[in-house]
C-alpha cells in the first residue's frame, strides 16, 4: 500500500490487491453464465457468514438501501419498535417513520445497554416488528443478537438485525437467534467496495412481505431472479462491485470463516490492551449481554484534546482513524479493525496514535504498542 492512506475506519477498509484487480476488466452481460456463477459463488460465502440456509439477496445500493428493503418489505404498514443506542440505530428508525404505521423508538444512552423491559412492554402493546443494530459502530458496542431474537419470538414479532459492520468480521447466526431479515455492506468487514449491500430473508419473514413493495427494492423480485439458472437480478446491477465482491468472498472462503472472526476478535483485544496501556478509558458501558464491538474499539479522547487536531496527528502517518459522530464528536475516537488487516496495520495504527496522545499533552500509563503487540505476537 505504498504512497496509499491507511483507513483504520470502521468502513471503508483497504481493499485487497485481488479484489481491486477483479474490476478491472472488461464489461460482461449480467443476463449471462459469467455473472450468474459470480453471484452463485458470494452466495455460497455469504450464507456461511449470515449463518442462513436462506439465500442472501445481493442489492446494488449502500449498507443503507439494505436497511430500507428489509423496513419496506417487511414493516411497512406495520407497528415497529426500534431499538436505539447509537447512530445507525437512529437511523433504521427514521427510515420506519417512512414505511410504518407507527413507531416506538426505545433509546438508550449511545454506547450503554438496549432497554430489554422497555422492549418486553412495547411487543406487549402489539408492535409487529422489531428492528435492532447487532453491531453500533459509532459507539463501538455489540448488541445481543440471540437475546433479542428470543423475545421477539416469544410475542411473534419479525426480527429485523443491521449486521453491516458484524458479518465476516463476528459470529453472526441469523437462523439459530432468529432473526428475520438481516442486512450486511460490502465495504466493512467483507473488504469489498462501497456500493453493494446483501439481505437475509427467514421463511417466517416471507410468509408475511408486504404487498406493493419499493420498486427498486422489491426483494420477492430479487428472490424470483436469484432463483433462476443462471442467478441474475431484477435490474441491471453494478457489476464491477459483484465481481470485487466475489473475490472478496473467495478469500474469506480460503482464510475460512472461523479463523477470520477469530482473527478479528484478536485484533479487538489487542487493541483493548491498548487503551488500557494508555488509560484514556474505553467509552461504551458493558454489561453481560451488551460486549465491546470486535470490528472497532471506540475510547475517550484525551481530555484537553479536540477531535481534528487529535486525529490531524495520526494522519499525518497516512493512517486515518476515526471521530466521534453527532454530539460525541470531541469526545472519543474509533480505531476500525475490520477486513483484510491484520498485526502490521494495526500496530503501526496504535503506535501512531499513541504518538498523537503525547503530542496532545496527556501521559500514557504504559506502551499501548508494547500491550498489542503482546496479543499480536
Amino acid at each position: 500500500m505504498k504512497d496509499e492512506t491507511l483507513l483504520m475506519l470502521p468502513g471503508p477498509v483497504p481493499i485487497p490487491e485481488r479484489v481491486r484487480a477483479a474490476m478491472a476488466r472488461q464489461a460482461i452481460n449480467h443476463r449471462g453464465a459469467e455473472f450468474g456463477d459470480a453471484y452463485a459463488d458470494i452466495v455460497r460465502v455469504l450464507k456461511q457468514l449470515f449463518g442462513t440456509s436462506g439465500t442472501p439477496l445481493v442489492i446494488s445500493g449502500s449498507g443503507t438501501a439494505g436497511m430500507e428493503a428489509a423496513v419496506a418489505n417487511f414493516g411497512k404498514g406495520r407497528k415497529m419498535a426500534h431499538l436505539i443506542n447509537g447512530k445507525f440505530g437512529e437511523r433504521m428508525y427514521m427510515i420506519g417513520q417512512r414505511y410504518a404505521s407507527e413507531t416506538r423508538p426505545i433509546e438508550s444512552e449511545w454506547g450503554t445497554p438496549l432497554d430489554l423491559e422497555r422492549l418486553t412492554a412495547v411487543l406487549e402493546e402489539g408492535c409487529e416488528v422489531v428492528t435492532m443494530v447487532h453491531n453500533e459502530t459509532s459507539a463501538g458496542i455489540l448488541n445481543p443478537g440471540a437475546a433479542i431474537g428470543k423475545i421477539c419470538r416469544e410475542y411473534d414479532a419479525l426480527f429485523i438485525m443491521d449486521g453491516v459492520t458484524s458479518i465476516g468480521g463476528d459470529t453472526f447466526r441469523a437462523d439459530e437467534w432468529g432473526v428475520d431479515v438481516a442486512v450486511v455492506g460490502s465495504q466493512k468487514c467483507l473488504a469489498a467496495p462501497a456500493g453493494l449491500a446483501a439481505v437475509a430473508v427467514s421463511d417466517r419473514a416471507w410468509e408475511r412481505a408486504v404487498e406493493n413493495p419499493p420498486y427498486y427494492l422489491d426483494l420477492p423480485s430479487y428472490r424470483k431472479n436469484a432463483a433462476k439458472d443462471p442467478m441474475e437480478t431484477p435490474y441491471t446491477p453494478a457489476v464491477p462491485l459483484f465481481l470485487a465482491l466475489r473475490e472478496a468472498c473467495l478469500i474469506i472462503e480460503e482464510e475460512g470463516t472461523e479463523k477470520r472472526i477469530a482473527r478479528h476478535h484478536k485484533m479487538a483485544h489487542a487493541v483493548r490492551k491498548a487503551v488500557e496501556a494508555w488509560g484514556v478509558g474505553m467509552f461504551p458501558r458493558t454489561d453481560d449481554l451488551h460486549q465491546y464491538s470486535n470490528t472497532v474499539t471506540a475510547a475517550c479522547i484525551p481530555k484537553n484534546s479536540n477531535d481534528k487536531e487529535f486525529r490531524g496527528i495520526v494522519k499525518k502517518f497516512s493512517i486515518q482513524i476515526a471521530g466521534g459522530q453527532d454530539h460525541l464528536k470531541d469526545k472519543i475516537f474509533r480505531i476500525g479493525h475490520m477486513g483484510a488487516v491484520s498485526a502490521p496495520e494495526l500496530l503501526a495504527t496504535i503506535a501512531a496514535t499513541e504518538f498523537a496522545i503525547h503530542k496532545t499533552g496527556h501521559t500514557v500509563n504504559e506502551s499501548g504498542v508494547m500491550a498489542a503487540a503482546e496479543v499480536l505476537g
